[in-house]
């Protein structure tokens, strides 16, 4: 296939030394197995995608930083026809963290989420009585790498309320409650290849923090999910991630129940080396029956 390879115009931020170049090895075995693979810029107006087989995205991780203009995108690729992976309706709806509320409408269980609607004030005192904790996070409704998330004691939220405020004047945000198992057990992250199962890791934060992401410090570890975690998260990609390339399901346990943290639809890092050396035939499979 002659592959178009959705990446973004830097990814240096996001590079540790404890994870290998995802993209690179993964360009690598594809063209190995007979594709013609070239990384492509998504905001690069020059870019002809009708002349590609199938565009795939792997790694536009900028684009919570230019939402309208990475929707517009979508739209000339909607309006274009162009054969894209994963498909443009899943990408559209998965970029807004509003699909959790969607998906919780809908039986999945997530971790308990508040609204927090563009142009209102950051309200702390009722927001901990309304999650029941004393601990918040906060975090942009699109958004990635753990950009102003905010991990709040009610002291700190009260002297951070002018400037949550000030956000919230230009886009939405989410509040959730700060869940410790995050730190004492990790985050379970599940991928997911043409709807089959792959591969999972357990995610923990180093010492001190709560984000879980490799290039803030995080461990990765290679590890079979308990079963009933395994089938939640195996409902969750069925009905979710229909037609997809790929998805991975990030959670975390509590009370001995999966609780959904994101859905990742469009640029997940997939631990394809790190989890298992066969991850990377299992993604060239699922690409070719993409397209049978």
């Amino acid at each position: 296939m002659n592959i178009a390879l959705v990446t973004c115009e830097s990814l240096a931020q996001y590079a540790a030394p404890n994870i290998d170049d995802e993209d690179s090895l993964l360009t690598r075995h594809l063209r190995a197995h007979g594709h013609h693979v070239e990384p492509r810029i998504w905001s690069n107006p020059a870019v002809d995608w009708r002349a590609y087989d199938v565009v795939v995205l792997k790694s536009p991780w900028d684009y919570f930083d230019r939402a309208p203009e990475f929707y517009a995108w979508l739209d000339r690729m909607e309006q274009q026809q162009v054969p894209m992976l994963n498909p443009v309706a899943t990408v559209r709806w998965n970029a807004n963290k509003q699909y959790l509320l969607d998906m919780e409408r809908q039986g999945i269980r997530i971790v308990p989420t508040h609204w927090l609607p563009r142009g209102t004030a950051f309200q702390a005192e009722a927001l901990f009585a309304a999650l029941g904790t004393d601990r918040l996070v906060v975090k942009p409704a699109i958004s990635g790498g753990a950009k102003n998330t905010f991990n709040l004691t009610p002291a700190d939220a009260e002297a951070r309320t002018p400037e949550l405020t000030d956000l919230l004047r230009a886009e939405d945000f989410l509040a959730q409650p700060f869940l410790p198992e995050i730190q004492t057990q990790g985050e379970w992250s599940l991928v997911y290849l043409g709807g089959e199962y792959s591969h999972c890791v357990l995610k923990t934060p180093k010492s001190g923090d709560f984000r879980v992401q490799h290039y803030l410090g995080g461990g990765i570890q290679p590890q079979q999910p308990p079963t009933h975690l395994r089938r939640t998260a195996d409902d969750i990609a069925q009905r979710f991630a229909q037609n997809c390339l790929y998805a991975r399901v990030d959670g975390v346990e509590v009370a001995g129940e999966f609780l959904l943290m994101e859905l990742e639809l469009i640029e997940p890092f997939l631990y394809l080396d790190t989890a298992a050396p066969e991850s990377f035939a299992r993604y060239e499979a699922a690409l070719r029956a993409s397209r049978v």
